[in-house]
């Protein structure tokens, strides 16, 4: 027990610095990439500042098609590309590219549905003052959608956690690597306790940041 309880001292703290550091960097990814796709999302959308079905229905198809993937299956399929952007399929900074492919969609969506909750009444007296696309996008819908779009990333990062965790298993790093190489393969329960409760925590501080930082934009 001893040994074990000094394995974890070594292993735990490093691995659950690797887990913050790919879902910090996933999450940042997609943001940047996804948010872009939901804005134009909303303004391409039928009866939307820039109604345009063809833009509309193929963003809407790439988002689909991305989100209809199993992580298992997607972190598999795109080793080329990973290899590709990391130089290698292994390790923590690689699989920081399959849980950014895998979380644009997903934010891509999380940016629509956000903004579709914008009072369409705010956008057309945004219009009726002679506000241009630009505007309207970053002074009205943004603004007013922060709190739904932050609630959005939360639970992003709450899935990229548990994608982390499932990199673990095929070379990735963090607390899945230490739960697959040291507890499930020796037999080791309490390591792999010790690795589901981090894992668990990790979800209740970021749910409960989330929520908190959703409230205060929102009594703003």
């Amino acid at each position: 027990m001893d040994e074990t309880i000094a394995l974890m001292i070594e292993l735990l703290p490093q691995a659950t610095l690797e887990t913050f550091y790919m879902v910090f960097f996933s999450t940042l990814v997609a943001v940047i990439v996804a948010s872009p796709i939901g804005v134009m999302l909303i303004i391409s959308e039928e009866a939307g500042i820039r109604e345009n079905q063809t833009i509309y229905q193929f963003l809407s198809t790439i988002v689909n098609i991305g989100r209809s993937f199993p992580f298992s299956i997607l972190m598999v399929a795109i080793i080329p590309f990973t290899r590709l952007i990391a130089g290698t399929s292994l390790g923590t900074t690689a699989s920081i590219v399959p849980l950014s492919v895998a979380a644009i969609p997903f934010v891509a969506r999380v940016m629509e549905n956000s903004l579709k909750e914008v009072d369409q009444g705010i956008v057309e007296a945004a219009q009726a003052m002679g506000a241009t696309t630009w505007q309207i996008i970053y002074k009205v819908l943004i603004p007013e959608a922060l709190p739904g779009i932050v609630d959005g990333i939360t639970l992003t990062i709450i899935n990229l956690i548990g994608y982390s965790a499932m990199a673990g298993l095929i070379g990735g790093g963090g607390l899945g690597k230490i739960a697959d190489q040291y507890g499930y393969k020796r037999y080791n329960t309490p390591i792999m306790i010790a690795t589901i409760i981090l894992l668990i925590i990790l979800v209740q501080l970021i749910q409960w940041a989330g929520n908190r930082l959703a409230q205060k934009i929102n009594k703003k």
